[in-house]
């Protein structure tokens, strides 16, 4: 029994699902079943990102979680996501520094009051959602395909159809040093005895096999008939799985010679001899010597049973193992033929072949949005609502964690206070000439400032004393603002604005008449800029030059929920979609 504090007992394991995520998952699908199976069980699971079920669920989780206080938190429990809040961790039983429970204290929690810890139901979708439709799922991850394989391949294939996996990954992830086996006659598998058979991969592993392009060495005996001809595809997979069953073999400790001296050349080994070394193993033998050959042997026998492998032990590589297949199962040569000659069709590989649309299509169902029209009747563009979307998110709080998009139009607008922002310009620029500090006063006698300067000092400093109001400091800034707009208005950034249509208004009409017959050219330069125009134009010709790509301005509408029509437009699509 564990001692008190300590981690229960408990089973675990690792899986390498390699390239196959969708292995994790169905992982995710069994231990969700069996704590519901076995309410009395909690399960927990991680992978080299660390929380990937709170990963998959990030829209919805709380702000407060995050990955460094994560661990320890997450669990099934009863067949659900239970999450351990940061207040529920009981101060007395852990450390204060700790920002994580022990896994004795999350146990003791879910198993006390398991209903406050539940997940919010928008997490548990989101997991819901990703494993859903096991165990029929399954079949549906599975493809069969013909192969033109040796016999010995179909024989071990019919005892272990699993070791498939290990022969695609030894081909898939192959070094060139591993290739010396294959680049003679086959010892395991040789090419003479060939049938053809029906085999049975996941996805992944057929997607693995079929897409890496290999040319055999001749001196195999592997030989690929034209590509035209109607079986290539099936010699093909058939010589790629060969190469990987034979890979495997010779990393047999049965069949490689020099298995023990790999072996023997690690760091292990070394450290283990260094350690013989200073409890003085060989006893004071020269080196090379017959008696500390022989105890060199002795040491290394020891090591290989009881250090490299251990003698509880109970993994087996899966070269072993099909050399052991091998040994005891019978290959009947004939059976086989006569069977390749009735063999049931091999599944579809369509679904290899992706379209953009179908990628989108995918892409967008895993975001859980909904597909715009692809009728353009009903496809309405709401330019408004592209402006009024882009001046929200502008107006979100953003920090060194990125921007917060506006999911709700029900969340508080940013407000703008113009006397906190008036005292908070004064204190910047209103800092006495008392307050600068000795490397101000350094820099000015470096710079050698003339006495005129210093009158503008002073008499900033008397302005500076004048108490100027709120009312009175927006209206200077906006004066400010009206000077830089009639320059600006002459050069070619002015011009290369949309400005509001003259005339939209009677007021301003009137207003204009009551101006002067000396205002009408300068007001008519300082047309207002119709800001959401600009705004419209500038997204569709940022759009338009992603050319259907991802980009920052379809990223950003598609988070808010908005989707531009493609660009059916060569040339001014950005004007004529403006107006």
């Amino acid at each position: 029994l564990p001692r008190p504090g300590e981690t229960p007992a408990h089973l675990g394991g690792t899986t390498l699902f390699g390239d196959n995520v969708e292995d994790e998952w169905f992982i995710v699908y069994l231990l969700r079943e069996i704590t519901r199976e076995f309410p009395g069980l909690a399960a927990r699971i991680d992978d080299n990102d660390g929380e990937f079920l709170l990963i998959e669920a990030a829209d919805f989780l709380p702000k407060w979680l995050n990955p460094e206080n994560s661990e320890n938190r997450v669990f099934f429990y009863k067949g659900e996501l239970h999450i351990i809040p940061l207040s529920e961790t009981p101060e007395q039983d852990c450390d204060l520094s700790a920002p994580c429970p022990t896994i004795p204290q999350a146990l003791a929690l879910l198993s006390a009051r398991s209903e406050e810890f539940l997940a919010a139901e928008p997490i548990r979708a989101a997991l819901n959602k990703r494993i859903d439709g096991y165990p029929k799922k399954i079949q549906a991850s599975l493809h069969r395909a013909r192969c033109f394989l040796p016999a010995g391949v179909v024989a071990v294939l019919r005892q272990r159809p699993s070791l498939v996996a290990a022969a695609v990954q030894a081909f898939y992830l192959r070094e060139p040093g591993e290739l010396r086996a294959c680049r003679r006659p086959f010892r395991a598998f040789p090419a003479e005895q060939r049938v053809m058979a029906l085999v049975t991969f996941t996805r992944c592993l057929y997607a693995q096999l079929v897409q890496q392009k290999f040319v055999p060495d001749r001196r195999s005996g592997y030989t690929l008939p034209s590509p035209s001809h109607p079986q290539y595809r099936a010699y093909e997979l058939g010589m790629k799985l060969a190469h990987g069953f034979e890979i495997l073999c010779s990393k047999s400790r049965k069949v490689a010679p020099d298995a023990k001296r790999n072996v023997l050349s690690g760091p292990l080994w070394e450290r283990f001899l260094r350690s013989l070394k200073e409890k003085d193993y060989f006893k004071g033998e020269m080196e090379g010597s017959a008696k500390y050959l022989e105890l060199l042997h002795m040491a290394e026998d020891h090591f290989q049973q009881s250090v490299a492998v251990p003698e509880n032990s109970v993994e087996v590589s899966p070269g072993d193992e099909i050399l052991t297949l091998l040994q005891t199962t019978s290959i009947d040569l004939e059976e086989f033929e006569r069977e390749a000659a009735c063999l049931p069709p091999e599944d579809d590989d369509s679904w290899l072949d992706i379209t953009p649309d179908a990628l989108d299509q995918m892409l967008k169902e895993a975001r859980n949005e909904s597909l715009p029209s692809t009728n353009e009747e009903e496809q309405k563009y709401d330019l408004e609502t592209v402006a009024e979307s882009m001046k929200a998110f502008v107006s979100k709080v953003s920090s060194h964690e990125g921007a917060e998009m506006p999911w709700s139009s029900d969340e508080s607008h940013v407000t703008f206070d113009v006397d906190s922002f008036t005292k908070a310009l004064d204190r910047i620029l209103g800092a006495d000439s008392e307050e600068l500090d000795s490397d101000d006063l350094d820099e000015e006698e470096e710079f050698d400032f003339s006495d005129g300067d210093d009158e503008d000092l002073d008499a900033g400093n008397q302005r500076q004393d004048q108490k100027v109001s709120p009312e009175e400091l927006v209206g200077s800034l906006k004066s400010y603002m009206n000077e830089m707009d009639r320059e600006l208005a002459q050069t070619n950034v002015g011009k290369s604005f949309t400005t509001q249509k003259r005339g939209a208004s009677s007021v301003e009409a009137a207003a204009s008449e009551r101006a002067g017959p000396g205002s009408g050219a300068g007001d008519a330069e300082l047309a207002p800029v119709d800001v959401d125009m600009n705004l419209v134009a500038n997204l569709l010709e940022s759009y338009s030059a992603q050319a259907g790509l991802a980009g920052p301005t379809s990223n950003i509408l598609q988070s808010m929920g908005l989707y531009l029509p493609a660009n059916t437009d060569h040339s001014g699509s950005s004007s004529q979609a403006a107006q």
